[in-house]
């Protein structure tokens, strides 16, 4: 059994699908005040409800080019059936935007499966912007593994922000999980290394890497990333296992920026996408996700630590259409 199958298992509390609902309930009161003004007076979806309901999406954050492809699918299926009534739009709409998830493994544990098999530590290298809400996504992840009984190491690698690494240890301490850190301005490779060899020694099952999170000179980025990596596979060859960027939903367009300059600067494999909860955004999680064909593996839905949540696309798009 590999180290993440316990995900498989690990379906969201009902207090989890309340904390989802209720984040998820800013986004979904503008996505349906805009479908509701869409279908006014119409019966069947016509060129005029789709024009609508294009306008309907890019407000929503979901991005252009991810709407139009969700437009040309819909406009396919009206033609396909010849009739299709706008009671039906929502189903409809549902459908295809869990396809477009589906087609990008957005919720998928494929990545997770197998870490751990080969008897070292699953890494995870976090990424992402000052302010997204890195560190806490690592504080909360620690949590998330911690409490199902997995070692965590967590790696202070982000040594340009004081706050950084102050924020991290005091996450280590509540979660309960040790912490490696050479304090600010210090090597960020430098602490990444020791962060692997401590949890190589110590048999962890995870070791999360915090890193730097500058934009203002992408060579330099890529050049930071590139070096904790190498240092890094010098105890487990295959190391990162994991990605993982961190973006902010409720900045909308910037996180499709964001995302372009850190998919340019390193291999992203995974997204986490946090503070939908005070967002009418949250359709920015179908656009990106649909356009950088990276899945989405987590969302944040709240303060607590509780959640972050595995994101699930069947569940998230039920809870957006949730009525």
């Amino acid at each position: 059994m590999g180290l993440f199958d316990f995900f498989k298992k690990d379906k969201e509390t009902p207090a989890q699908q309340a904390s989802l609902d209720a984040g998820l309930e800013k986004t979904k009161t503008n996505f349906f005040e805009q479908l509701s003004k869409a279908v006014v007076g119409k019966s069947t979806v016509d060129e005029s409800v789709l024009d609508d309901l294009e306008t309907m999406l890019v407000h929503a954050d979901v991005g252009i080019e991810t709407t139009v492809k969700v437009i040309d699918r819909i406009e396919a299926r009206v033609a396909r059936d010849k009739y299709v009534s706008t009671g039906e739009l929502d189903r409809i709409l549902r459908e295809e935007i869990v396809g477009l998830l589906e087609d990008n493994k957005s919720g998928s544990t494929a990545v997770l499966d197998n870490a751990g098999s080969s008897g070292q530590p699953f890494v995870i290298m976090v990424v992402g912007v000052n302010g997204v809400g890195k560190t806490t996504t690592i504080g909360k992840l620690a949590h998330r593994f911690h409490s199902a009984g997995k070692k965590v190491v967590l790696g202070a690698a982000d040594t340009f922000r004081a706050a950084a690494v102050d924020q991290l240890i005091i996450w280590g301490q509540r979660v309960g999980v040790p912490v490696v850190s050479h304090g600010m301005n210090t090597d960020p490779a430098a602490v990444a290394f020791d962060a692997v060899q401590k949890g190589v020694e110590m048999g962890a099952d995870v070791i999360i890497i915090d890193t730097a999170g500058r934009l203002h000179n992408k060579v330099n980025l890529m050049n930071e990333l590139s070096k904790i990596k190498r240092v890094m596979q010098k105890m487990i060859p295959d190391a990162p296992h994991e990605v993982l960027l961190v973006l902010d939903g409720s900045t909308g367009q910037n996180a499709f920026l964001q995302a372009k300059e850190f998919t340019k600067a390193t291999e992203v494999t995974a997204l986490a996408i946090t503070k939908l909860d005070g967002t009418a955004r949250g359709g920015v999680v179908i656009g990106i996700s649909d356009q950088f064909s990276i899945p989405v593996r987590y969302i944040g839905v709240g303060e607590k630590m509780t959640d972050l949540q595995l994101f699930d696309r069947h569940t998230f798009v039920n809870s957006l259409f949730k009525k």
